[in-house]
């Protein structure tokens, strides 16, 4: 629920913006670049990420100013050079830390995760557990591969980054709003809300089974 009032207050935003700012200069602007702009979002977007700058909001943005199809292919491109960037740098600076001082506990998380691969990584994606960035730091700690960890990445960021995207380009033109729009937004927070659901249902389970 809070996702989604953050979510409903980031559009309302974007929709006061647009009725009050020369909002529409700027994305005309920007949309006649093409996909020069789309590069230029690409980059920003991708230090914003690593400075832990919500994905939601330079979705959002990418949106707005580009559209839903070129909006999409920059925040995506966007989150996918934010997370290699803060992979490596966190397998450069905290993966003999972690191996030095990690208690049982993490090494068995860590093991977990690389026995899973891809699925760990998709599921903790999915999971509204941390900012984007940092999550890319933190498995950069561990054992879990790159390919894995890339792959996990970009499917998990797919259907949120459309969503988002989408929503952002209509909050530009609410007067040319097709309810479709709003379809793959609703379906990714239903996506999203049933992973949460089954995996705390899950951890409950392990939970009550281990007492």
């Amino acid at each position: 629920m809070l996702r989604v009032l953050a979510l409903a207050a980031v559009v309302g935003g974007l929709g006061v913006a647009a009725a009050t700012l020369p909002i529409q200069e700027i994305q005309e602007t920007a949309r006649s670049l093409g996909w020069a702009a789309a590069f230029v979002m690409a980059g920003v977007g991708a230090l914003l990420l690593t400075a832990l700058v919500p994905r939601t909001a330079i979705s959002l943005a990418s949106g707005a100013l580009l559209g839903p199809a070129i909006g999409f292919t920059a925040a995506l491109t966007a989150a996918m050079l934010a997370a290699t960037i803060t992979y490596l740098a966190g397998r450069w600076a905290g993966r003999g830390l972690l191996s030095a001082r990690a208690d049982s506990r993490m090494h068995r998380l860590d093991g977990w995760l690389n026995r899973r691969g891809f699925a760990a990584v998709l599921l903790v994606r999915m999971l509204p557990l941390a900012p984007f960035g940092l999550m890319g730091y933190a498995y950069g700690t561990t054992s879990v591969r790159a390919r894995h960890y890339l792959l996990g990445t970009l499917v998990a960021a797919i259907p949120s980054t459309f969503s988002y995207s989408t929503l952002g380009a209509a909050a530009m033109t609410p007067g040319n709003v097709n309810p479709l729009t709003f379809v793959p937004a609703v379906c990714g927070i239903i996506l999203t809300s049933t992973i949460v659901y089954r995996w705390r249902r899950s951890s409950r389970h392990a939970a009550a089974t281990s007492a």
